[in-house]
């Protein structure tokens, strides 16, 4: 019985320094825990140092509790070291079973999706690598000669990065001089320096969300779809993060329930494919979609 507990231990220890967002729900299925059991071992590794990190709705122990710190010691490589180990192993072109291994597990340790390029800059690497310590060790950042596209000038920004988006193209932050959340893009800052300043402004961080069809917004809404096999095979293969959300209800039908920040690409999805896809759920998009039918009727008249 003791090792049954030790061992669901281990793996909801291991769940949570993954680089990964997982739910309560995410954890509970995945390991086959009440939701009391799971909040038991949250309290414990709290009294045993561990520093639980609660994004709601994520859940994660934070790299800089003191059991990590000890560890890294021995065995952690920096995400420099991590990216350049990616990226030779990619320029190598081996494919062995060895070589894929190795390649899994540093995807597992380390956000490193950015290196499917294996062109990527090394500057842009640096840059991606300072803000990914910077979000995980919750320190502020300058932003190194910034370009704005409005005022087309050229300056520093200090901010407090707290999430990598699309791709790792964006980070979004809280900015110390204008007190506003903003999303800047990587391509246009020159350098990124870590600042010896931990955040200030953890309150104030407003997250963009992304949705499956790309579209960002501070608040999502959740659509509820019924799917036939043609409109099903579609979204998997044109939106493949929308994986995670659609269930099969029978031979013929699936049923996709997903979060969107806006109706304009879900809207597109549907209208392409009206003949194969039912609305369920969510009267706002309902009203939404035939306004557009309405707008299109009268264009054609």
């Amino acid at each position: 019985m003791r090792h049954e507990k030790l061992e669901h231990e281990l793996n909801l220890l291991l769940m949570l320094t993954e680089n990964h967002n997982y739910t309560v729900a995410d954890i509970c299925n995945g390991l086959q825990l009440s939701r009391r059991t799971f909040y038991y071992y949250i309290d414990f590794f709290r009294q045993a140092g561990f520093k639980i990190e609660h994004s709601k709705p994520f859940y994660r122990i934070r790299k800089d509790s003191p059991f990590f710190r000890k560890l890294d010691e021995i065995v952690h490589f920096t995400e420099d070291e991590a990216i350049t180990m990616r990226r030779i192993l990619d320029l190598t072109g081996d494919k062995s079973i060895q070589v894929e291994r190795v390649r899994r597990k540093l995807d597992r340790l380390y956000d490193l999706n950015i290196l499917d390029d294996v062109e990527l800059k090394t500057q842009l690497a640096h840059n991606v690598s300072t803000l990914y310590s910077a979000i995980k060790q919750h320190l502020t950042v300058r932003l190194v000669a910034y370009s704005s596209p409005h005022s087309n000038t050229q300056s520093d920004r200090v901010v407090e990065p707290f999430l990598l988006m699309n791709g790792n193209q964006e980070v979004r932050c809280y900015e110390i001089a204008s007190g506003k959340n903003k999303t800047f893009k990587l391509s246009r800052m020159q350098d990124v320096e870590l600042l010896d300043l931990i955040w200030e402004h953890e309150d104030a961080h407003k997250q963009m969300l992304t949705d499956v069809f790309m579209f960002s917004g501070d608040e999502q809404q959740t659509v509820t779809l019924r799917l036939g096999r043609l409109s099903a095979s579609i979204l998997r293969e044109e939106y493949p993060k929308s994986e995670r959300y659609i269930e099969q209800q029978d031979d013929d039908h699936w049923i996709a329930k997903m979060p969107v920040c806006s109706f304009i690409g879900v809207g597109r999805f549907v209208l392409g494919l009206f003949e194969d896809i039912e609305i369920l759920e969510c009267e706002e998009f309902k009203t939404f979609i035939k306004d557009k039918i309405n707008k299109l009727n009268a264009k054609q008249l």
